[in-house]
């Protein structure tokens, strides 16, 4: 749980498993950049997660378990995902379908970084999916980052100002929705 003082735990959640990724590459620099005031785990292990299948609910799998926990943690969550056809990819929706009935998430910040703005249908058909599942989604829109055909690479991006500033604007309102929250006296995991 986060203090006044200690860092924010934020998951960060890619939603693409290439390993040349650039929403993977903004996550980690994201990390850098926001260091030591904010604590950004990418969960580099979410192609570990069988396709969601509510049978498997009850006795979830490792890599659901560790999901969860993870989740349950953070004191907020970051997003990044590639466009795919027009939606969003398989392995975020994946995820988040075995977060559907996992209480934890429910209410917690979430944040949105959207590394080419104008893949639009799939960052409004993410921030509708977690509307539906009753996240904190923080932003009338994502964070925008023009990063698409800019050859940044992770320390470019960690060394870029403009990178820094949509990090920092991305923590802020996620730590006004912790407040916010907070104030309302609205229960989030972990509690605080």
């Amino acid at each position: 749980m986060t203090g006044p003082h200690s860092p924010l735990q934020v998951l960060a959640l890619c939603g693409s498993l290439r390993k040349a990724s650039l929403n993977a590459a903004l996550l980690r620099a994201a990390a850098r950049i926001a260091a030591p005031d904010a604590d950004i785990e990418v969960a580099d292990w979410l192609g570990r997660l069988p396709l969601f299948n509510p049978d498997l609910e009850a006795e979830s799998p490792l890599a659901v378990q560790a999901l969860h926990l993870a989740v349950a943690h953070a004191d907020a969550i970051l997003v990044a995902t590639p466009e795919y056809a027009h939606g969003v990819s398989g392995s975020i929706k994946n995820a988040l379908d075995w977060l559907v009935s996992f209480e934890p998430f429910i209410h917690k910040p979430v944040a949105v970084i959207n590394a080419s703005p104008r893949a639009h249908h799939a960052d409004d058909a993410l921030r509708e999916t977690l509307r539906t599942m009753s996240a904190g989604l923080v932003g009338e829109r994502s964070f925008a980052l023009p990063l698409l055909g800019a050859q940044l690479d992770e320390d470019a991006m960690a060394a870029s100002p403009a990178v820094a500033a949509v990090v920092a604007e991305a923590l802020a309102a996620l730590r006004a929705e912790i407040a916010r929250q907070g104030d309302a006296g609205i229960p989030v995991f972990p509690l605080r």
